[in-house]
């Protein structure tokens, strides 16, 4: 029972002396490093997009409003309007941001708009299609 004990004992040392000599030099040089400093961010934001239509400025309800960051350009954001014709996002990388509106009816938007503020409201108007294309 004794040489079981201390076979485990040894078995157990050698492990850990192996993974010292394996992992200990990385680990030496991370602690050396100061920790390192954290990514400036340009802050996040809260934007509300209220989409009107028309010559009587009706709301647009359910129309699609698509966000897209130049930056990351594999993140994408889609919302849709409300009965009030308005699409709340969540917190946003402020910056330039394209918004794209798709809804049946009315010519599709896109322009890039700079979002700076914490809280922002972005008003757009949409248009009638001049030409009837189908």
């Amino acid at each position: 029972m004794l040489r079981r004990i201390q076979f485990r004992t040894s078995l157990t040392l050698l492990l850990v002396s192996v993974c010292l000599l394996a992992f200990g030099p990385a680990l030496a040089a991370q602690s050396d490093k100061p920790p390192a400093a954290p990514e400036k961010r340009n802050g996040t934001s809260h934007i509300r997009i209220e989409v009107t239509g028309g010559d009587e400025n009706k709301p647009v309800a359910e129309a699609s409003v698509y966000l897209r960051f130049p930056k990351d350009k594999k993140t994408e954001l889609d919302l849709k309007t409300n009965q009030e014709g308005i699409a709340r996002s969540p917190g946003i990388p402020q910056g330039r941001i394209l918004i794209q509106i798709v809804a049946p009816g009315w010519k599709t938007y896109g322009e890039y708009h700079d979002v700076t503020e914490t809280e922002q409201t972005i008003q757009i108007h949409l248009v009638k299609p001049t030409t009837r294309w189908y």
